[in-house]
């Protein structure tokens, strides 16, 4: 009897023991909670008011062609050390944060992207055989916007307010866009579509980045309906005293067809002096980048359906140079598509700086052509 009561005691302390472990368990769990005021995909970092967002993209890259098109590569044969071509091949991570919320002076909002890439390069300048390495961390934005006024890493308002010169791949044909710098930026939208921009740029590179206390000075300004819009930027770069500018026309046909049209402009002026120089810029500055005063640049993307699109484009500058670019892009599933793009760039000037093609090895000729495809995971 008395150890029948000593094992009911022991039985009755174990359950015991149980039900206040299994009560400690069902504690209230601290849940995610979504955050849908900026938009799909944020949440609320716990015990504050800040909404974050996590995204990126894996991407891989394989071009082949004329070097010259920016799409393929050279190298020399391990054995013999003739030159010859190969394929250029580059894969990058790219991680992107978002956060934001609401204060008395207006949305505080952050952006960053960083890149890592492993690959090989254009040409073999500086090295016989054209080996795939790692790049390491590049980063292409960090800064931080409260109330319209935004500092820290971008690209330039220049190209960033004007948006890029279509949806191709292939953006050195002949180029509209130049640099990643140091801000300070104030936007400012009127609600009934005109905005505006006005941003001090740092520069970037030996020729690009500042030589005093003077910054690049960027302003911009666009109106946009249910058509399309019309934006314009110019440009002060404080370096060369250079004035440039661009002018964008984007019309909306159908729901199907958009069409853009992007026209810059800039003065050589100190640009010109290379020889009296102690950093040659070749005739061209951090905004003014293509050949010549002037350029343009054109294209069109037409959507067949939720998955299928085909984007082209053309330019050309005033000393003949000029590309045609084309691609499709298709979605295999959701986050996940595949492009295909042909490039062809013809060459008119074999007398200017560094896109002079004989300094690219392999390269003499004055047309060339390439292809990339481009596998890409979004999320």
């Amino acid at each position: 009897m008395y150890i029948k009561s000593r094992l009911l005691g022991l039985t009755a302390l174990i359950a015991a023991s149980v039900v206040r472990a299994a009560g400690a368990e069902r504690e209230p769990a601290e849940y995610i909670k979504i955050c849908d005021v900026l938009g799909s995909g944020y949440f609320y970092i716990p015990n504050t008011e800040t909404c974050l967002r996590i995204g990126g993209y894996v991407r891989y890259d394989i071009g082949l062609g004329d070097v010259r098109s920016y799409d393929s590569a050279r190298t020399s044969d391990v054995r013999t050390g003739e030159d010859q071509g190969t394929w250029r091949n580059n894969t990058r991570f790219t991680f992107k944060t978002w956060s934001g919320q609401q204060t008395e002076l207006g949305a505080l909002t952050t952006y960053t992207e960083t890149h890592v890439n492993f690959g090989n390069s254009a040409n073999s300048r500086d090295s016989p055989q054209n080996y795939d390495f790692n790049s390491g961390l590049a980063l292409a934005s960090a800064w931080v916007e409260l109330g319209g006024l935004r500092v820290g890493k971008d690209g330039s308002a220049f190209d960033t307010f004007v948006s890029y010169a279509g949806n191709v791949l292939d953006s050195m044909l002949v180029r509209s866009a130049g640099f990643d710098t140091n801000v300070a930026q104030y936007y400012f939208d009127a609600g009934n579509g005109i905005s505006t921009v006005i941003s001090l740029e740092q520069g970037s590179g030996s020729a690009g980045t500042i030589d005093s206390y003077i910054p690049h000075v960027v302003a911009g300004l666009k109106y946009t309906q249910g058509w399309g819009s019309i934006t314009g930027v110019a440009a002060y770069d404080s370096n060369y005293e250079a004035l440039a500018g661009k002018i964008r026309v984007d019309v909306a046909v159908t729901n199907q067809l958009s069409l853009f049209g992007l026209f810059g402009y800039g003065s050589n002026g100190s640009l010109n002096e290379d020889s009296n120089g102690a950093i040659a810029n070749h005739v061209r500055g951090s905004y003014k980048i293509w050949n010549g005063q002037w350029a343009f640049w054109a294209g069109a993307t037409y959507e067949f359906d939720e998955k299928t699109s085909f984007n082209f484009q053309v330019s050309s500058d005033q000393l003949k140079n000029s590309g045609l670019a084309a691609n499709v892009v298709y979605m295999v599933v959701p986050g996940f598509t595949v492009t295909a793009e042909v490039d062809y760039d013809h060459y008119g000037n074999f007398d200017v700086g560094p896109a002079d093609p004989t300094t690219v090895k392999g390269t003499s000729k004055p047309n060339s052509v390439g292809g990339i495809l481009r596998f890409q995971r979004s999320f």
